[in-house]
């Protein structure tokens, strides 16, 4: 027979192979191919099979390729003529759709180019925006993966410029960084530098101790759009009090008309924020000409996913200061893509909307495709959104558009496949610090519906610090006073549970019961006399108290609470006052003389004691005035008490 204690440690080795995780090693690849003609070379990747996941859209590739010399391309198999000989490096990043894996590596691939054969080589296209900046991102986020992102700007004055592109990146208002630069790729020499205005910014800001909120943001310039701006300095100073990091770039000699790509290498932390409503940005500044001010501002957003669904619902209330939202606006953006073989004419997304919404201040920010309102009452002709708004969704309805799939043929742009919803809305006029969630059906002509992720909205716990004062009653005590002074931490404005401190300074007195002592006694003439000895004890301290306890707001004017506490006297005196009466003959009849003599005691923290309290409070509950009262049971003796106070929290 195998000893017990074998037989235990077989045990517990398979209980614990059976606990551990196993994790995937397996990296998936994709291969760079090509077929080349002298410069005009045709890339095609090779990809491995993707892993459908249930219930969803039939997963899809899409593509990022960096052509090796400033050109970018978003077609599975784009061909590219190459304008000068030289050996150039192809990146290809490839983004998983609906797929239940990692996204595929690659490798960079080498294509020397040693015959100019095509001369239909043509420059890098002008940006469709017509403020000549743009960001755009090969993926959303997912932690701890890879993605690319690329700026691109236009110089389009008439004449040769030298400017500045800059990018921020990582925002203050999350406790880690979401991203790291792993590389940046430039092909046109620009350099990379320090620029002096954002290290003075940062000297001003102490960027190591600042914390931003969600309303930090919310209060800085918002620019959905590419903006032109003409006040660098104060665009500099915003962004650095915005974002920890910032790349920065000079470019020299762009001609007119001439556009530029910057590629970024991203890596996605560990310690990204997991929250996959949430919206991160980057920002980008660039400045056409290094002699001026005027420059221009895009902001690139980003939902964290945790798989690349290109239906996906989001918002930019993750992080919430409670003190400050009230007569703020919440973004929602719901996104979709049609993934089907054909065009689509009609989209509806069917999106919850939350309670402590006001729904009356409900109003569109931004749509794709662009069309207008649909008139009210009649039947519209024209591509049009229809918004109808119910007691707890609204629906979006986008009519006689065409939206076309992405399994279409003929369609190589995976973006025209994609459209959203941003729309804003303000908060009720009671609303309370509580989580929200939402979702958003989209159905596409009369399929069935896809559902989305949900969309949260949460509160910074936020302190709220209150002011107490009253007077303990001791039951068990003579002639006792104590009266009372303390604050209180806790979250501000809690819903229904929160925890609380307290630290509370007391000033008591009270006396101990007399003693009185009788006794006949014969003076040195041999007469005897009637002498009273009374006793009595008068003690003085300063009593510390800390109670943890947590509470429960029943409703807005009744809260609850129970907890712990511990109290101790930090400075304590007591005074024993003797006093000696001397009487004539036997009885007490005829004072003759009195003697007082006194000692007194000081001693610091002491008497250490814990107990359990009951509190109720009627008031304000969540912030501002109220009045208390309070039952102390302590554990070791029976020097139980009653609080009655009032408080205010701020």
């Amino acid at each position: 027979m195998k000893p017990l204690s074998s037989i235990l440690f077989l045990l517990l080795s398979i209980f614990s192979f059976s606990q551990t995780k196993v994790k995937d090693t397996i990296t998936r690849r994709a291969n760079i191919s090509f077929i080349q003609n002298g410069n005009a070379v045709t890339y095609k990747p090779e990809t491995p099979p993707l892993i459908p996941i249930a219930g969803a859209p039939k997963p899809s590739y899409s593509y990022l390729w960096e052509l090796g010399d400033g050109h970018y391309s978003k077609e599975a198999e784009p061909k590219h003529v190459y304008k000068n000989k030289g050996t150039y490096t192809t990146r290809l990043a490839v983004t998983n759709n609906y797929d239940n894996g990692k996204p595929p590596a690659t490798r960079p691939k080498k294509v020397a180019v040693n015959d100019i054969t095509d001369s239909n080589y043509k420059d890098i296209a002008s940006i469709a925006d017509q403020n000549g900046f743009t960001i755009i991102k090969n993926c959303d986020p997912i932690p701890d993966q890879e993605m690319v992102v690329v700026v691109s700007y236009q110089n389009l004055e008439n004449y040769v410029s030298s400017g500045k592109l800059y990018l921020f990146y990582n925002e203050k208002q999350f406790k880690s960084n979401n991203f790291e630069l792993v590389d940046s790729r430039t092909y046109a020499n620009e350099r990379e530098v320090k620029d002096n205005a954002v290290a003075f910014a940062d000297e001003l800001d102490d960027s190591k101790n600042y914390l931003a909120s969600a309303e930090n943001q919310m209060q800085l310039k918002k620019y959905r759009n590419t903006t032109t701006e003409e006040d660098l300095d104060a665009s500099l100073l915003d962004a650095n009090k915005t974002y920890h990091n910032v790349s920065i770039l000079e470019f020299d000699d762009a001609n007119p008309s001439e556009t530029r790509n910057v590629f970024y290498t991203f890596k996605t932390t560990p310690e990204m924020i997991k929250d996959t409503s949430a919206t991160v940005t980057m920002r980008g500044i660039f400045v056409p000409n290094r002699s001026y001010k005027n420059h221009k501002i895009k902001n690139l957003e980003m939902e964290i996913v945790t798989s690349h669904d290109p239906n996906k619902m989001g918002s930019n209330g993750s992080f919430m200061n409670y003190r400050l939202v009230r007569f703020k606006r919440v973004n929602f953006k719901t996104r979709f893509q049609n993934n089907g073989e054909g065009p689509a004419r009609m989209i509806r997304l069917e999106t919850d909307v939350p309670d402590m919404f006001d729904k009356k201040t409900f109003q569109i920010e931004d749509m794709y495709p662009k069309c207008p309102i649909c008139p009210k009452g009649e039947e519209p002709t024209i591509s049009c959104l229809d918004t109808i708004i119910k007691q707890k969704q609204i629906f979006f309805t986008f009519k006689n558009i065409y939206l076309p799939g992405s399994e279409q043929k003929n369609v190589h742009e995976k973006d025209s496949t994609k459209g959203f919803v941003k729309y804003s809305m303000k908060f009720a006029e009671d609303f309370h610090k509580v989580k929200t969630r939402s979702r958003t059906a989209i159905i596409f002509d009369k399929n069935e519906p896809i559902i989305t992720n949900y969309a949260t909205t949460r509160f910074l716990p936020g302190i709220s610090i209150g002011a107490k004062a009253g007077y303990n009653l001791y039951p068990d005590l003579e002639k006792s006073t104590s009266y009372f002074v303390g604050a209180t931490i806790s979250p501000f404005k809690s819903y229904r549970f929160y925890w609380q401190a307290e630290w509370i300074n007391a000033l008591n007195k009270y006396e101990s019961g007399a003693t009185v002592v009788t006794d006949n006694v014969v003076n040195p003439n041999g007469v005897k006399q009637f002498q009273r000895t009374t006793m009595t004890t008068e003690n003085k301290n300063v009593n510390w108290e800390i109670p943890v306890l947590v509470r429960y707001n029943i409703n807005n004017y009744i809260g609850v609470g129970a907890g712990i506490q511990a109290n101790f006297d930090v400075s304590s005196e007591q005074n024993q006052i003797k006093k000696i009466e001397t009487f004539e003959g036997a009885t007490d009849q005829f004072l003759i003389d009195t003697r007082t003599e006194s000692n007194s005691v000081k001693n610091s923290f002491v008497n250490l004691k814990t107990g359990f309290l009951l509190d109720l409070t009627l008031g304000f509950a969540r912030i501002g005035p109220s009045l208390g009262a309070r039952y102390v049971i302590n554990f070791e003796q029976n020097f139980n008490y009653f609080q009655v106070y009032g408080i205010w929290k701020f």
